[in-house]
C-alpha cells in the first residue's frame, strides 16, 4: 500500500516566540529538516508551509491554513495515497518501529493513533488547589504520527467543516464521524517541542540521535 506523509509545518510557534517552528533548528538542521529525513521512505510527502514561504524542498508544498485543522485539509487536497500518515514537524525524533507498528493497525482498522501512558499523578485542579485525583492508567498521551484510510480522514474533514468544528488533532474528526481509532504504543522520545525547554532537550536528544 503506497503512503503519503502529510506534514502541517504553519504553526508560527508563538509558545517558543522564536518564529514558525518549523524553521526552528535543533542539531544543526530545522525542524522540517529531521522530519523530511525521517519520512524520506514514503511514496510521497507533501508539506503545509506558511503563508509566503517558498523552499527547495524534497517534496510537495501547500499553502497553510489559518489553523492546524485547515492546513491537513489543504495537505489531504494534494495527497494520493491510498494511506496517509499526518505528523506534526514539531515531533523531531521519529522512531521507525512505532511507525511500523502504527501503519500495521491503520491497514487493519483504517483509522489510528500513537500513544504512551501518563506516567505522572494526574489532578483536577481547583482554584489554585490540588484537587481530586484523576486514575492516570484510564489515560494517554497522544502522539504523531497518526494513520488513516485517506478516504476515511477526507470524509471526515469534510464533516468537520461543514459543521463549523474544529479539532486539535485527526483522530478526533474521525472519531468524531462514528470511526473508532486504534491506539498503538508510542516512543517517549518522540515528544513534542512546544516550550523553549523543550529545545534544550531535543539538543540533547539530537547529539545521541541513532534510528
Amino acid at each position: 500500500m503506497k503512503v503519503s506523509v502529510l506534514l502541517p509545518a504553519a504553526g508560527l510557534g508563538t509558545r517558543i516566540g522564536q518564529g514558525p517552528k518549523a524553521f526552528l533548528r535543533v542539531g544543526g538542521k530545522s525542524l522540517l529538516e529531521w522530519a523530511l529525513e525521517a519520512f524520506a521512505w514514503a511514496d510521497e510527502v507533501v508539506v503545509a508551509l506558511p503563508p509566503g514561504a517558498e523552499l527547495a524542498l524534497p517534496a510537495k508544498t501547500v499553502p497553510g491554513g489559518p489553523t492546524r485543522q485547515q492546513s491537513v485539509f489543504n495537505l489531504l487536497q494534494a495527497a494520493s495515497c491510498s494511506l496517509v500518515l499526518v505528523h506534526d514537524v514539531a515531533r523531531p525524533f521519529v522512531v521507525p518501529e512505532a511507525v511500523r507498528r502504527l501503519m500495521e493497525a491503520v491497514q487493519k482498522t483504517g483509522a489510528a493513533a500513537l500513544a504512551v501512558p501518563v506516567p505522572d499523578t494526574l489532578v483536577q485542579e481547583e482554584a489554585g488547589r490540588y484537587g481530586a485525583t484523576i486514575p492516570r492508567e484510564h489515560y494517554r498521551l497522544v502522539q504523531t504520527p497518526q494513520g488513516f484510510n485517506r478516504e476515511l480522514l477526507w470524509q471526515a474533514h469534510l464533516r468537520a467543516r461543514a459543521e463549523g468544528r474544529e479539532y486539535t488533532d485527526d483522530a478526533q474528526l474521525v472519531q468524531a464521524m462514528g470511526h473508532p481509532v486504534a491506539l498503538v504504543e508510542g516512543d517517549r522520545r518522540m515528544f513534542k517541542v512546544t516550550y523553549p525547554e523543550d529545545l534544550l532537550l531535543a539538543e540533547g536528544m539530537a547529539r545521541v540521535w541513532s534510528c
